[in-house]
């Protein structure tokens, strides 16, 4: 059963606003253990409360902006204008590590950022920064997954050149994708379709790892740490485990510490294409920051992307 356009738009709006959740939520605990998190907040209910002021996303997001405005002005990913996104968006406060900088500071003066990227990341970079961005991507190709995969690992290029660092960002692209669609999660089936679309035995050992996943303490061994590897398992495992509840998914891999925004950011992201805006918890919603590209904004791009994503899948 397709769904209606209107509950659709509603999934990609939960979709941006979902990872810019849970990325100001996790990005809150970044670096800290999982002891020292759960010292503090014992409980989900007592993390999702926490805020009680504006909420700021990090890098993640902003990152993850350029790629949605770059889809929504052009149907695809095109690199020059993909890079024009990045370092027209780019703020160094929001967190970025020093490689990213060095690399938008290249795009941002127009020198060759590929040099740069592999100065910093010789053989490419396989950190989750490729993955943590692509969300948008699966929304936009939700309906077709081939061009999905090849759009994702066009939107990791210009940073990410590692086979590990691309795929995670397929594999993120797609679960979102899976996501969009269901109406009711299938574990097995989403797991399948993961799995099937693998290319590499690292991350098909990861993911069926991820399927077996059957409390929230499982997460940890999965990983929590900036690569590709230890990281998209992680953020997928957790959807899965508790699809019905964008607090559980996003609280879950914070509880688990490391690059806990990151972690949080492609869950949420995860979370909200499944759950649609309705059903993130609309106090977080509310102190999504009111900043020029703040909430009001990822509202008004995840139905540009909507309208563009109608324009290549019309409605029968």
């Amino acid at each position: 059963m397709s769904l209606s356009d209107d509950v659709l738009r509603h999934r990609f709006q939960g979709c941006l606003l979902g990872l810019a959740i849970g990325d100001a939520l996790g990005g809150k605990f970044e670096a800290q253990s999982a002891e020292g998190i759960r010292a503090r907040f014992p409980t989900v209910s007592s993390l999702i409360d926490y805020p009680q002021e504006e909420i700021w996303y990090t890098d993640d997001t902003q990152m993850a902006i350029g790629v949605a405005e770059t889809l929504a002005d052009h149907g695809e990913i095109v690199e020059r204008h993909l890079c024009t996104a990045f370092a027209s968006n780019y703020v160094p406060s929001r967190g970025y590590g020093r490689g990213a900088r060095a690399v938008l500071e290249a795009m941002e003066e127009g020198r060759d950022y590929r040099q740069v990227a592999e100065q910093y990341f010789p053989g490419g970079s396989y950190g989750n920064g490729a993955a943590m961005r692509v969300a948008p991507v699966g929304l936009l190709f939700r309906d077709d997954q081939s061009r999905l995969w090849e759009q994702a690992r066009l939107s990791a290029l210009p940073t990410h050149l590692h086979p590990l660092g691309i795929e995670g960002a397929q594999l993120l692209a797609l679960a979102v994708a899976l996501g969009s669609h269901s109406q009711s999660l299938d574990r097995d089936t989403f797991f399948t379709n993961l799995l099937t679309a693998c290319q590499s035995a690292a991350y098909r050992t990861k993911l069926e790892e991820a399927a077996r996943v059957r409390t929230a303490d499982d997460l940890s061994h999965l990983g929590n740490r900036i690569e590709a590897l230890e990281s998209v398992p992680t953020a997928i495992a957790s959807f899965a485990l508790t699809p019905e509840s964008f607090e559980e998914t996003v609280s879950h891999v914070i509880f688990v510490g490391g690059d806990t925004d990151t972690l949080a950011a492609m869950a949420g992201a995860v979370s909200g294409a499944y759950l649609g805006i309705d059903r993130l918890p609309q106090r977080l919603v509310g102190l999504v920051e009111s900043s020029p590209k703040g909430r009001s904004y990822l509202l008004e791009l995840a139905d540009r992307l909507f309208a563009r994503h109608r324009q290549l899948t019309p409605a029968a």
